[in-house]
């Protein structure tokens, strides 16, 4: 009974060394000659379906001001990636949602929106940050990288235009959800 087992054991080893990996066997992509790539700090953070993500770095001889740099830039780019989602979700929504008086309405929406979108980006948070110093130049480096929460981001909007007494009588949260989960695929796959 035992030699059977050990016969067993040795024959499935057998097999499953013969047997072609499953996982694909790609060989990394290197630079063209005489190239070499540079991988900073924190850009491994991309955005997703479920996150705006945003990074950036600054460089000053002074670390605060080179990580003041840093978080404006990278604020900036977050706000612009909100900002184009939103446009898109609040085109293709209100024109849904809407016949008459879609421009007013569409005004309004994207009032509400950069109003959310500028109280929301002062509380992104830093998923990834590092200080580094350039010795030869006694410079310092900061690199960051934000994210903010598409679901909180869905929410502030939904307190916001409830709020507007004109957009509440058009507004439906499900409909508005499922368009912005859809901007937010498509950013994923960028």
């Amino acid at each position: 009974m035992k030699a059977r087992t050990v016969l067993m054991g040795v024959t499935a080893g057998i097999i499953l060394m013969a047997s072609p990996s499953c996982k694909s066997k790609k060989k990394p992509v290197e630079p063209p000659k005489g190239e070499v790539e540079i991988v900073l700090p924190c850009t491994e953070f991309k955005s997703d379906k479920k996150y705006f993500r945003a990074y950036s770095f600054g460089e000053s001889s002074d670390p605060n001001v080179a990580k003041k740099k840093a978080l404006s830039n990278a604020r900036a780019e977050l706000a612009a990636q909100i900002s184009t989602v939103i446009k898109t979700v609040g085109d293709n929504y209100v024109k849904s949602s809407e016949f008459n008086n879609v421009e007013e309405v569409l005004e309004r929406f994207e009032e509400n929106s950069r109003t959310v979108v500028n109280e929301r980006i002062s509380g992104a948070k830093a998923v990834c940050d590092k200080l580094t110093e350039v010795t030869s130049t006694k410079r310092y480096k900061y690199y960051v990288a934000l994210e903010l929460s598409g679901d909180e981001l869905v929410d502030d909007y939904y307190k916001t235009l409830s709020n507007d007494q004109s957009l509440k009588i058009d507004y439906d949260y499900e409909k508005f959800k499922k368009t912005f989960d859809e901007e937010m695929k498509k950013l994923e796959n960028q």
